[in-house]
This record gives structure tokens, C-alpha cells and sequence, in this order.
């Protein structure tokens, strides 16, 4: 059975283990001093929030991170899936599901009209299951790194 809470400062190096592994899916590097301060904000849980899934054993084995932010086309907020990682060792097997059904559950829960997130087009095994739980808007991504 897997659980999900909000992590606590106690939860630091479970944490840092999902999120270093994450980085590194995506070939991407994070400096120590934006992981400290990214840990801290979802710790307040105030316009950062986050999950940890754990297994039966209690192991942390899934986080996921998110944010609201207001919106031209509602009144209201959207709320952005930023992050989502599950220990490729408890893949397939519900984890990723329920840690976008937490943020789904949340985003209701606080008004906002939609959830969203973005992935790598090569991401196939994640695409598959975004593919049952979501629609694709068919949008390009574009960023301007500053």
C-alpha cells in the first residue's frame, strides 16, 4: 500500500535521494544551494508544495511538487505539476497515479480550475501513463533561459 504525506524537515535525505535521482533522469544539474532552498519552501508548504509517496515498508519511493499561479483565462489559479518522480524500482505499480491524483485532489480542494505539467517528448513510459490520466494540449514548450 502506498501512503502520501507532505514531507517534514525530518525527510531531507529521503527527499534529496528522489530529487538528485530525478536531475539526474533529466541530464540536468541543480545547484546545492537551489535544492536547500527549493527543500525549505515545500517544507512551509507556502507557494511550494509536495508530496513524498511511501511504500508498505515505509520507504520514500515518489515525490512530487507543485504550485498554483494566477491566470488570464479563469478567475481563479491554475496549479502547475512541476516535479514527479518514482524510484524506477516501484514503477508501475499505481505510485505515479496516485501522486497525480494527490495534486488533482489538492488543486480542487484550493479553487484552482485546472492541473498541468510538462514532460520530455522521449519520456514514453511516463507519456503512457499521462496519456490515461490527462489530456495532451498538443502545445510546443518554449523557454527563454535568462
Amino acid at each position: 500500500m502506498t501512503t502520501i504525506s507532505r514531507p517534514t524537515a525530518a525527510d531531507r535525505a529521503e527527499w534529496d535521494t528522489l530529487w538528485q535521482a530525478y536531475i539526474t533522469f533529466y541530464e540536468s544539474e541543480v545547484a546545492p544551494d537551489v535544492s536547500d532552498s527549493t527543500f525549505a519552501r515545500i517544507v512551509a508548504d507556502d507557494e511550494l508544495h509536495g508530496a513524498i509517496a511511501r511504500d508498505a515498508g515505509g520507504r520514500a519511493i515518489g515525490l512530487v511538487h507543485w504550485l498554483t499561479h494566477s491566470a488570464t483565462w479563469t478567475t481563479g489559479v491554475y496549479c502547475y505539476l512541476e516535479d514527479l518522480f518514482v524510484d524506477p524500482a516501484a514503477r508501475a505499480g499505481g505510485v505515479g497515479r496516485a501522486l497525480i491524483a494527490h495534486v488533482t485532489e489538492w488543486a480542487k480542494a484550493n479553487g484552482a480550475s485546472k492541473v498541468y505539467w510538462l514532460t520530455a517528448s522521449d519520456n514514453v513510459t511516463a507519456r503512457g501513463l499521462y496519456d490515461r490520466v490527462a489530456g495532451s494540449t498538443g502545445f510546443v514548450h518554449y523557454e527563454i533561459t535568462l
